[in-house]
């Protein structure tokens, strides 16, 4: 390479990096800076740009002043390929969810449920009004959790009594279509509920989506105790809906709950007789395809060793929610009533086959809760009239032949 006399050697970056890679002595690795002159701020054009650095071309060539040259080089290339590798701005943004798909906690995503309750204690009734649905989060699409394919849905809301939940303890509200903020304000009313139902049971509501060409799909659901409720008070609840939670399996499947019935008991003590009335029936089981029943009522009064003590009332067609008004006699002393037992059971009349049972309950010295306290209540208060509702199970009461 010529030299020009009074110049100082010089050395092309070619050849200083042979020179670096030749064997001999291991030379100190070259820092960038060594190669490039040092530039105001930033590298020159030609270098790859990484990071927000400021283009050389757009800042001024002289020279930097003594504040600035003090105040640390946030371009500097240290500084680039650290904020390349770690940028708080490019987290934030690749932590943003994406609005549309954006799926919360199941508390806000299944929407929440405005209803009322009230317990009317005198006539043994539940008055439950659905009011509506809704779900107030900003950041999903208000209403409830879509089902459909439009991103709407075909809400309705039905109840169940726990335990021994079944298709008889069940009520539902109509079905409104395409919407995710339905307005119901529809009342559905349990009859036949007593204080010790107040106690020991629980009203789930649950709201599904009606489809027609497939099964209906569960959105939410909220559980109220009953206990909570104070008698002839209207509570008004606003609750977020929850995914389906489990019903306890080690339920006794005996239990299950298959109507309502009141019986009227009287022992009339100029007559010697007892005076059992079979007064009206609700919520009974559907055990026909139309989803009715045609339901009569048989009574026995054990034991009967005679096989005389058999009752049975008119047959009402095609309905869940029978009215019967009749009553029957038992000629009986009344020292004996602690040593029987009366069984009243329901049953589904059908032609050609055999009739199907619905429910039954027992009333005696062997009974407890309501049943027992029914009994009793007859029993200290001769002449006089007691009415009670009684719950009707699956449990067949003795071994009863229709």
């Amino acid at each position: 390479m010529t030299q020009r006399k009074g110049e100082k050697p010089t050395i092309s970056i070619q050849e200083h990096m042979a020179i670096d890679v030749c064997p001999g002595p291991i030379q100190p690795i070259k820092q960038i800076s060594d190669y490039f002159p040092r530039y105001p701020r930033g590298l020159p054009a030609a270098a790859p740009h990484v990071g927000p650095l400021r283009s050389p071309l757009s800042t001024p060539s002289t020279s930097v002043s003594a504040a600035e040259s003090e105040r640390p080089n946030e371009d500097s290339p240290e500084r680039a390929c650290a904020g390349a590798t770690a940028s708080p701005q490019a987290v934030r943004r690749d932590e943003e969810p994406d609005v549309e798909g954006y799926d919360s906690d199941d508390s806000t995503t299944l929407g929440t449920l405005e209803f009322s309750l009230q317990y009317d204690q005198e006539n043994n009734a539940l008055h439950c009004t659905i009011n509506k649905a809704k779900l107030p989060v900003p950041r999903y699409k208000k209403g409830l959790k879509p089902m459909d394919h439009n991103g709407l849905s075909d809400p309705y809301v039905k109840l169940h009594l726990l335990p021994g939940a079944s298709k008889a303890n069940k009520l539902r509200t109509k079905t409104l279509h395409n919407t995710l903020n339905p307005v119901w304000n529809e009342t559905l009313t349990y009859y036949g509920i007593t204080d010790e139902d107040m106690v020991r049971k629980t009203l789930r509501i649950s709201v599904c989506d009606e489809d027609k060409f497939r099964h209906n799909e569960f959105i939410g659901e909220t559980r109220i105790p009953l206990k909570k409720l104070k008698p002839n008070q209207i509570k008004n609840f606003n609750n977020c809906l929850e995914k389906q939670l489990p019903v306890n399996k080690t339920e006794d499947k005996s239990l299950e709950e298959r109507g309502r019935i009141m019986i009227s008991l009287k022992y009339n003590t100029q007559k010697s007789c007892l005076v059992v009335g079979i007064i009206r029936c609700a919520h009974l089981a559907a055990m026909d395809a139309n989803g009715f029943s045609d339901p009569y009522v048989k009574t026995y009064l054990k034991p009967d060793e005679n096989k005389k003590s058999k009752h049975k009332t008119a047959v009402k067609k095609k309905t869940l929610n029978p009215e019967f008004n009749e009553e029957f006699c038992y000629d009986i002393k009344y020292a004996d009533l602690t040593k029987k037992t009366l069984e009243v059971t329901v049953w589904d009349y059908d032609i050609g086959k055999s009739n199907d049972f619905i429910g039954g309950v027992s009333l005696g010295i062997n009974a407890n809760g309501e049943r027992l306290k029914h009994w009793f209540d007859c029993l200290k208060n001769k002449d006089k009239k007691i009415e009670r509702w009684h719950t009707l199970t699956n449990e067949l009461p003795g071994s009863l032949n229709d």
